[in-house]
């Protein structure tokens, strides 16, 4: 099993995967590391990624993109309605106010939530990683911008989960830059030194991030981090189709913006310059053919016009950019290095903004599209335990600060500021509430966060009762920010207190004697104290809330035991996104789309096998091409007339026909086609078939002739092998000899009667008779003994002589030394 990381960006996604000592960005179907986050709908089937994308043009009302950017969000969302007014497609509010995107799929209008295109482009994402890793992908972690709200996130997790990915963390884009950065530097501060810090300057397709991090051998931490979500390189793309739109207006009559195809083409062709100009500063001119009403039109632009329109973007960057440096509170001398990543972060006057404020050139260190999918990978090679990962710790900071609400009680304070911004993720605090009865929370965020509602969650704590005098209990609640940067309420407990009863009480001090003697046993010298224990309904006894005696006589009295009981509470949540059920509602609706994909897949792979074949065979039967000389006058015309009619067919009634009946078809076909191409190939292959065999023949008729000869090579060959040769040989020879006339047919057009598999099949068999004779080495033949070696015999043991030989002859050496 893999582990992915994935860049689920507004524009464009990436996949990494941690193999093979290193990160690796995968690509997809169509070679290329980028997918476009485009999903599209036809009749038949849904199209996802660059597919999707090419057909955006022509299939715009069905074609969804920018999807990012409405998860978790209402219908009446400010921020959403503001969106709406760029995308072309058609959206409705569903009945219970969230937003749902029209799409006609099989026909029929369906409705889909922006969670479930999400899911959609995930399904596809996956199923790229599963073909490029030739493994099942299932743990993932998906990168999130960094003011993503618990809405958002929530929304992220529950598309992940409808398309079958388990996310290990919801990681930062801005923590998994710094991470891709960090962990292979080699040259880092040790702890105990002063950190290096970095600046991370993220301009991508819809939001900008700028965070500040510092590094230290084996760690990050995140120091800041500031954004403006509605600042991207789609704004500056905006700015310039409508420079555009209201010059081809006043120059050529035709409003683009009145015709949405028309001005998805402009989006394009804007972007395409924009791209240009960040490295030439000339004059550059946007043709667009048949643009509206059959009308070319033609403009230019230099880049200090667009930077002239976009003076209040480039102002906004600057602003983000300082509160960063004022957040992190660092002076600009302190700073490392400035890395930037992110498609719009080319643009020449971002780059300028970097170096005045930060007095520093902006570095290139990091690919800058694919760092966050490569920090992504990392981070889920370090929690998944099936890869192994140089160990570097990372600690993520909150981005909003979080309150809880609650009905003030004894005169307690009704509010609480939880966390602040800066505080460490993942992070858990306990707090303490006395309450009799059940009681009611809820979370907000404060300050300034980029999302309508603050409200996070309600939480109810139940089953809390008063003690047995009437008086409150002490509730523990355990809140938490997770590791996906999500606040939650994780657990309530009740502590209850009684005093045991007698038999409770004997019990107890009896187990503390047996453990006090124990001890004893062990080391006399060793005086342990006795220990608290359990009883057996999982009742703690607690020396520390014994009530101290007041009257000093009575201290020689059995003081009473407590029991601490700690009751588990349930806490009811109402929070946003899917309910389970909701949620296995859209996994089978999702599962369902998957196997209709497949099908229609199978289905068109059959059609465009059939129209292929019709092609193919059709060119290749005139009278002069390759099957032409294989196949008679009468013949050819025949199937000629029915290849035309079967492409007349495939664009008329079998348009839109079962898999099975292209299936059928081309076997149809097939039995009229394949005999001529098999002809054709009988003829090409057999020569060189026969002359094989003749070959064969022609060297064992030498051999033949040469132990005759008396030749040394074969002198070792008795007469019974020789006559078995012989006998293979006439047998073969005879069979070609008989078959000459039909092994060199005149008439191309008839089937042979003898195919070269019976040729090969021939000298096959001919070749195992003779060859493991002809083949047979010579008997080996011992010299005969010579004087030196009969004198060597005499004298002494020979290699084969046993050890009695061998002590025979060391001690006549030794007798003769003496």
């Amino acid at each position: 099993m893999s582990v992915i990381g994935i860049d689920f960006g507004s524009d464009l996604c990436y996949v990494a995967v941690a193999r093979a000592g290193g990160i690796e960005t995968i690509a997809n179907d169509y070679s290329l590391r980028q997918t476009p986050s485009c999903v599209a709908f036809s009749g038949k089937n849904r199209v996802i990624g660059v597919a999707a994308k090419n057909q955006l043009v022509s299939n715009t009302k069905n074609t969804f993109f920018g999807f990012k950017r409405l998860l978790g969000r209402k219908f009446k969302d400010p921020f959403v309605q503001q969106e709406l007014k760029t995308l072309p497609f058609k959206v409705v509010e569903t009945a219970n106010g969230n937003i749902g995107m029209v799409a006609n799929y099989l026909d029929e209008v369906h409705t889909f939530t922006p969670e479930q295109i999400t899911a959609m482009l995930f399904t596809k994402l996956k199923e790229i990683s599963e073909v490029a890793l030739k493994a099942k992908v299932n743990d993932c972690v998906i990168s999130v911008p960094s003011f993503f709200t618990n809405a958002e996130r929530k929304a992220l997790l529950d598309a992940a989960a409808i398309s079958g990915l388990n996310v290990l963390r919801l990681f930062n884009e801005s923590t998994a830059t710094a991470l891709a950065y960090g962990i292979y530097k080699q040259d880092l501060p040790n702890p105990e030194e002063k950190p290096r810090n970095v600046v991370f300057v993220d301009c991508g397709y819809s939001s900008l991030q700028v965070s500040v991090c510092a590094f230290n051998k084996g760690k990050l931490k995140m120091l800041a981090c500031v954004s403006d979500p509605n600042l991207g390189g789609r704004d500056f793309d905006v700015i310039l189709a409508d420079h555009f739109a209201e010059e081809f207006k006043a120059k050529y009559k035709i409003d683009a913006k009145s015709n949405p195809r028309a001005y998805v083409r402009l989006l394009g062709e804007v972007e395409k310059l924009k791209k240009q100009m960040s490295s030439n500063s000339t004059k550059l001119p946007i043709n667009i053919e048949c643009f509206m009403n059959d009308i070319d039109v033609h403009g230019d632009m230099k880049r200090e016009d667009m930077e002239a329109l976009s003076g209040h973007l480039f102002q906004r960057v600057e602003n983000v950019l300082k509160q960063c440096l004022a957040d992190c509170k660092l002076k600009v001398d302190e700073i490392y290095a400035v890395e930037i990543i992110g498609g719009s972060s080319r643009v020449p006057a971002i780059k300028q903004l970097i170096e005045q404020i930060f007095l520093k050139s902006p570095s290139t260190t990091l690919n800058q599209d694919e760092a966050v999918s490569r920090g992504c990978a990392l981070q889920c090679a370090m929690l998944s335990p099936a890869v192994r990962v140089r160990d570097f710790s990372v600690t993520d900071i909150q981005n909003f600060p979080i309150k809880l609400i609650w009905d003030a009680s004894k005169g307690d304070e009704g509010e609480m500021e939880l966390f602040t911004p800066k505080d460490a993720v993942p992070y858990t605090k306990m707090l303490s509430f006395y309450r009799k009865e059940p009681f009611s929370m809820k979370a907000v965020y404060t300050g300034n966060i980029p999302f309508p509602d603050p409200l996070i969650a309600r939480y109810v704590v139940k089953d809390v009762k008063p003690t047995a005098q009437g008086t409150s209990h002490k509730v523990k609640v355990k809140v938490r920010v997770n590791l996906h940067g999500m606040f939650s309420v994780s657990g309530a407990q009740l502590t209850e207190k009684r005093d045991a009863t007698e038999q409770e009480q004997a019990e107890a001090e009896q187990k503390e004697a047996e453990a006090k003697q124990e001890a004893q046993s062990k080391d006399a010298n060793d005086k342990q104290e006795p220990m608290d224990t359990e009883s057996t309904d999982g009742s703690e006894l607690n020396h520390k809330d014994e009530p101290m005696e007041e009257d000093s006589d009575k201290k020689d009295k059995k003081k009473t035991k407590q029991i601490v009981k700690v009751i588990e509470l349930p806490v009811e949540s109402t929070a946003t996104g899917y309910t389970q059920q909701e949620l296995n509602l859209h996994i089978e609706e999702e599962c369902k789309m998957i196997a209709n994909d497949k099908q229609e897949k199978e289905r068109a792979d059959a059609r465009n096998a059939l129209e292929e074949y019709v092609y193919e065979l059709r060119g290749k039967l005139g009278a002069d091409d390759e099957l032409g000389m294989y196949v008679t006058e009468a013949d050819r015309t025949e199937l000629l007339q029915k290849l035309d009619s079967m492409e007349n067919w495939l664009y008329e009634e079998g348009e839109d026909c079962n898999r099975q009946v292209y299936v059928d078809q081309l076997s149809t076909l097939k039995k009229l086609g394949e005999p001529i191409k098999e002809r054709r190939l009988e003829h090409e292959l057999r020569p060189s078939a026969v002359e094989e065999l003749r070959a064969a023949l022609q060297l064992t008729r030498k051999a033949v002739e040469q132990w005759r000869a008396g030749d040394e090579k074969y002198s070792h060959l008795t007469d019974d092998e020789m006559q078995r040769v012989q006998t293979s040989f006439d047998t073969a020879q005879r069979w070609l000899d008989d078959n000459a006339s039909a092994l060199n047919p005149s008439n191309k057009t008839l089937d042979p009667t003898i195919k070269v598999s019976a040729v090969r099949e021939q000298k096959h068999s001919f070749t195992s008779a003779v060859t493991p004779i002809l083949a047979k080495p010579k008997p080996k033949v011992e010299p005969p003994p010579t004087a030196d070696s009969k004198d060597a015999t005499d004298n002494g043991p020979t290699a084969g002589t046993g050890d009695h030989s061998s002590q025979k002859n060391s001690q006549e050496e030794k007798m003769d030394v003496e």
